[in-house]
């Protein structure tokens, strides 16, 4: 998984790749015992589909990438196939919930992108920040 903040060098991203990313808080209690769950799923789904590239983002160390957008409920999710958002919302704090939520996008956008300019530019910098 990577931080947003080390921006670890990594090599770019192919377009269709999955983005899924946790936008949570350092001071938030919930978002702590979350980090371990987070952390799971992307070790159990990345051992298999290797594709796929996980981010935590703390909210306010990164507000730049996020704004204009509000995040008001931890942990909330962003996933997206290449550019396309295909979810952002609030989540219940268990690892199952995500794996399955992240289940469902890997073969692609299974539903049409989310109609959310805000949303779409925040996955693009997002993407930037993380490979830059």
């Amino acid at each position: 998984m990577t931080d947003i903040a080390s921006r670890a060098a990594t090599p770019t991203v192919a377009a269709e790749s999955l983005l899924v990313a946790c936008l949570c808080a350092d001071w938030c209690n919930v978002c702590q015992d979350y980090r371990s769950r987070f952390e799971q799923v992307m070790q159990s789904l990345k051992a298999v589909h290797p594709q796929i590239d996980f981010v935590w983002v703390d909210i306010e160390d990164e507000d730049a990438l996020l704004h204009p957008l509000d995040v008001d409920n931890f942990p909330t999710v962003l996933i997206a196939h290449g550019d396309a958002p295909l979810f952002f919302g609030a989540i219940a704090p268990m690892a199952s919930t995500l794996e399955r939520l992240v289940r469902k996008h890997l073969s692609g956008p299974t539903a049409s992108p989310l109609n959310q300019p805000d949303v779409a530019r925040a996955v693009g910098r997002i993407r930037q920040a993380k490979w830059a």
